[in-house]
């Protein structure tokens, strides 16, 4: 008996199709390679094509500058979640509500500290006057975030904001006159 013969796509898997033709009127698109393609005389002339120029000062600068604004406004990228959060955590003196409020004003306070730190790497001498104002901006988004935690904390009923918090130091009103009941 002679075996049957084995499925089509066995077949397909064993050979595989043909490369297709390229067309010389579409261009490669960016950062593509012509060494993966196979065709030599491609390979020949984008090599040379690679070679980049170096960045300028001017150019590296203006690169720090834009990484520098992502971090300075990397806070109030935060805050639309964390205010969710806080609100969903509810009012109540819960341990996940305490939580939140202990890292609402701990990560604010951290990155005021760290302020320097955070922009360090993007500093050189044609950046240091550029820096102050996104350093201003992050500090300012600092405390933004650290307004979203008092507004927690206001929320939670903690801030003594009202006059019955202060009793303690109020003194005692003196009557102008008393009632006394006759029966």
């Amino acid at each position: 008996m002679a075996d049957p013969p084995p499925p089509q796509w066995v077949l397909d898997l064993s050979s595989p199709p043909t490369a297709k033709s390229k067309s010389t009127s579409i261009p490669d698109p960016p950062g593509f390679t012509a060494a993966a393609s196979g065709n030599k005389k491609q390979q020949s002339s984008s090599k040379t094509a690679t070679v980049r120029a170096p960045p300028t000062t001017e150019e590296m600068d203006i690169l720090k500058l834009k990484k520098a604004w992502e971090v300075a406004l990397a806070p109030v990228k935060q805050l639309p979640m964390t205010a969710i959060m806080m609100y969903m955590s509810g009012n109540s003196l819960q341990i996940f509500s305490i939580m939140m409020v202990v890292m609402a004003f701990k990560n604010p306070f951290m990155g005021l500290m760290a302020t320097n730190q955070a922009f360090e790497k993007f500093e050189s001498p044609g950046t240091k006057a550029q820096l102050l104002m996104v350093k201003a901006v992050y500090v300012a988004m600092q405390i933004l975030a650290l307004a979203l935690g008092v507004w927690k904390v206001n929320g939670m009923g903690l801030l003594p904001t009202t006059r019955s918090d202060w009793l303690a130091w109020e003194t005692r009103r003196v009557p102008m006159e008393a009632a006394i009941p006759a029966f």
